[in-house]
């Protein structure tokens, strides 16, 4: 694995970067002595990445949807004030 001092890594910081994007980790030290290890992350590449709107025409949502059981909710926190009386 590479050391690279800390100013050289700073001037060269994008071509250094794409080395770790290609699996090239490298370390950066200061007067010598190592400080941080840059490696690739591992994160999903945008092809790998599922998007919204993945189950259209799949499912369908009521027309009655934000009305759904609002009789027993009404029941259930506002319903019957004279309960408790």
């Amino acid at each position: 694995m590479q050391t690279i001092n800390i100013h050289d890594a700073k001037t060269h910081l994008s071509r250094l970067v794409e080395q770790a994007v290609q699996g090239e980790s490298f370390v950066i030290a200061k007067a010598g002595k190592p400080l941080v290890k840059v490696s690739a992350l591992d994160a999903p590449r945008a092809s790998q990445m599922q998007r919204l709107g993945f189950l259209t025409g799949k499912i369908t949502v009521p027309d009655d949807f934000d009305r759904m059981g609002a009789g027993e909710i009404e029941v259930l926190f506002g319903g019957d004030e004279s309960i408790g009386e």
